[in-house]
């Protein structure tokens, strides 16, 4: 909700990762305050090296030195699923939060709006997830980005083609992908195959989760990637 937010707002982006997603809001705010735990903080420096607006924090979400009640919005974008203890974390988040403020989080779903068969490819992809992910980093980045020129850019270009002679492809998996960069398809290879740990809930789930972390007024996006929800902190 952008109405709730100006270019004097100071926010969190939590999870901050290379810097995808603070590109786009560094742009519209004062301050933007990236926590992130790994290496990845060092890739976002040089990747946003044209804002002096943004402040990079080393550290999980619960060292960081920002003051609980301080900020103006947050989000945290595909991390939180990938932490032992989701609902913990969504609190630690919203600590954070001035009463007020908007908080925009996005975790891998458990295909609670998909037919069966869907879930059984996942089956699938989640064994070998459980098996890439005990990689040594280097083949892990070979294997994903195979992955995402064998699998990710070919169901996506099908998913194009698909579209433009007027047939819909949202049951085709990864059909989201197919108007994204093929480094975003990297990315989310990366990010899907390359973790040991990962978690998906439902939307009621995500909802609860949320309530209990301090969260009102919430809605979720109907459109992939699921789920989506923006919420407001009490």
């Amino acid at each position: 909700p952008w109405n709730l937010i100006n270019s004097k707002s100071e926010g969190v982006d939590f999870g901050s990762g290379s810097g995808r997603w603070a590109y786009f809001v560094a742009k519209k705010v004062g301050r933007l305050n990236c926590i992130e735990p790994s290496e990845a903080i060092e890739v976002s420096k040089k990747k946003l090296k044209e804002f002096n607006n943004i402040r990079y924090i080393k550290s999980s979400l619960d060292t960081s030195d920002i003051k609980n009640l301080s900020q103006d919005f947050g989000f945290s974008l595909g991390v939180l699923h990938h932490v032992p203890n989701t609902q913990e974390a969504i609190k630690s988040c919203s600590n954070l939060l001035k009463p007020g403020a908007p908080f925009l989080l996005y975790l891998y779903y458990s295909f609670d709006n998909r037919p069966i068969w869907y879930k059984a490819i996942w089956q699938f992809t989640n064994l070998l997830r459980m098996i890439i992910s005990i990689f040594p980093s280097f083949l892990k980045n070979l294997i994903t980005n195979l992955i995402a020129f064998l699998v990710y850019l070919p169901l996506a270009k099908i998913c194009k083609v698909i579209e433009l002679i007027g047939f819909s492809s949202k049951n085709i998996p990864l059909s989201f992908y197919k108007n994204s960069s093929f480094y975003t398809m990297r990315t989310d290879s990366r990010d899907r195959f390359g973790t040991p740990l990962e978690k998906r809930f439902s939307k009621k789930e995500i909802q609860t989760m949320m309530e209990n972390a301090g969260f009102k007024n919430i809605k979720f996006s109907k459109e992939a990637p699921y789920w989506c929800a923006v919420g407001i902190k009490i």
